[in-house]
């Protein structure tokens, strides 16, 4: 079975989604997932959260562009069953040089095909730039499911309209007929406030299966980890962050995995 393609995204920025594609990935290799994430975003945070660096050449731009095959942009992330394709600095002008071109919604997912179909990926995460660009546009063309990561504070509704409505503007212009809207999984969660639970009851009253149960905590331990190049389960296994993110794995495996 091809792999199946998880976007993560949201148009804010500083909502844990480069958190979530980063823990995720790691919690699915560790239980034996052959997993793959693709850094769209020219920051580059998910790629310096595993410890590596950006270097020009290596990663999605020039495949970006020319639809070419991007398993030879793919370098081992040191993790068992964990592969990156790292950002780099190249991809903040590729927005520009995309909108010249034809097809230029679909670059990525051209690139991906032979990824998908072959070299025993299981699962592959998209890690979206915090915008609604080119870049965001083409992961979600490339993407079966776009998951949301969604801070729980009521500013951050008024953007979930917007993005789940881009879903329904691909696949009505054909750029991507099958994507779907995965999942809201809510991030920065304090369970000793009720805005908290009042945002995630809002969104679970218009998105009722959708919203996953696993609520991801605000914790200094999940923000200090990528500072030092670790994932969460390397920098603090037995934290309530490492167990929010093991929980709402089950999550993501029982959703997607468990049906490919």
């Amino acid at each position: 079975m091809p792999a199946v393609v998880l976007a993560i995204a949201n148009q804010k920025g500083g909502v844990g989604k480069t958190t979530t594609t980063v823990n995720l990935g790691s919690a699915l290799s560790r239980q034996g997932v052959p997993t793959l994430i693709i850094d769209m975003d020219p920051q580059g945070n998910a790629t310096s959260s595993l410890g590596l660096e950006k270097k020009p050449g290596k990663g999605v731009y020039e495949p970006l562009l020319s639809g070419a095959d991007l398993s030879g942009r793919v370098l081992s992330t040191g993790r068992k069953n964990l592969w990156i394709v790292p950002s780099e600095l190249d991809l903040a002008a590729a927005e520009l040089e995309l909108s010249s071109q034809e097809n230029y919604l679909t670059k990525l997912r051209a690139s991906l095909d032979r990824l998908k179909n072959e070299y025993g990926l299981q699962c592959i995460l998209v890690d979206c730039p915090p915008t609604l660009g080119l870049l965001s546009m083409n992961s979600l063309c490339a993407a079966d499911h776009l998951l949301v990561t969604l801070q729980s504070e009521y500013l951050a509704l008024e953007g979930l309209g917007q993005i789940v409505g881009v879903i329904d503007q691909l696949k009505n212009a054909g750029a991507n007929p099958g994507l779907s809207l995965g999942g809201i999984v809510m991030t920065m969660y304090d369970n000793r406030t009720r805005l908290s639970y009042e945002v995630w009851q809002e969104v679970s009253t218009h998105y009722p299966d959708k919203v996953f149960r696993t609520a991801i905590p605000r914790t200094i331990r999940l923000s200090e980890a990528p500072s030092f190049g670790k994932t969460i389960f390397e920098y603090d296994p037995k934290s309530v962050g490492a167990q929010a993110y093991l929980a709402f794995t089950k999550e993501v495996v029982d959703r997607f995995l468990t049906q490919s």
